[in-house]
């Protein structure tokens, strides 16, 4: 994948993030802001904040992200879909959620794509990402979670939510990009926090990224091409 050449390139790539559990409404019209400036591909909240981000967003186009399951995946099928469609009825138009980890491991792959395939329909034809936690799973088990998130309909396989004891890499990102192929979607997100890695991960295979450091990140790329 050719890298962006500006900010504004790079900016169309980033999920622009905040999910802490103690993020304030001042700290969400803040972000929103920062996005309509940057022109950023969308904004990523908590549920409980999707209206008011939408809000915050009116008359923009960037989109209305909203984390779901998060951050461990464990709760039931059943509290994901009415997440997911709780999230819809506020105005979110892109949906990340945790894949159940437990299940995955334990090889029931059938309970792992009837949720993903709740959560798709619960989404009504908005993209839905979902996040692998790549740290806590082998490469046999990053490659079966890819093939049935392809399957289950979804548009995106995620690396992290961020919260767990790794975020992206370079090597799980390709991957995660041999496995989907050429042309579903791929997001690196967990502790990505420059330009260079952010770059690293686009070139990997990467065609979302996922950051609360998107300012820096963009800002960075001038800085890069002037040591060039």
């Amino acid at each position: 994948m050719s890298l962006p050449t500006t900010p504004a390139a790079l900016a169309r790539f980033i999920d622009h993030t905040l999910i802490r559990a103690d993020a304030t409404i001042q700290e969400i019209e803040k972000l929103c802001a920062e996005a309509r400036e940057h022109k950023f591909h969308s904004v990523s909240v908590n549920g409980s904040w999707v209206a008011a981000t939408r809000h915050f967003l009116d008359g923009s186009d960037v989109k209305v992200g909203c984390a779901v399951g998060f951050p461990l995946g464990a709760m039931s099928g059943d509290v994901k879909r009415f997440e997911t469609e709780a999230a819809i009825d506020d105005g979110a138009q892109e949906i990340d959620v945790v894949i159940n980890l437990g299940r995955l491991k334990t090889g029931d792959d059938k309970y792992v794509l009837r949720e993903l395939r709740d959560v798709v329909e619960a989404a009504d034809e908005w993209p839905v990402k979902v996040i692998l936690e790549t740290c806590l799973l082998t490469r046999e088990e990053k490659i079966r979670a890819c093939q049935l998130v392809v399957e289950s309909g979804a548009r995106f396989v995620k690396t992290s939510t961020g919260f767990s004891t790794g975020g992206a890499t370079v090597e799980d990102v390709k991957l995660m990009r041999e496995t989907v192929g050429p042309k579903f979607g791929v997001k690196a997100s967990g502790g990505i926090r420059d330009t260079k890695t952010a770059l690293a991960m686009i070139e990997a295979g990467a065609t979302r990224l996922g950051t609360s450091a998107s300012v820096a990140i963009v800002k960075g790329l001038a800085e890069i091409k002037s040591d060039r």
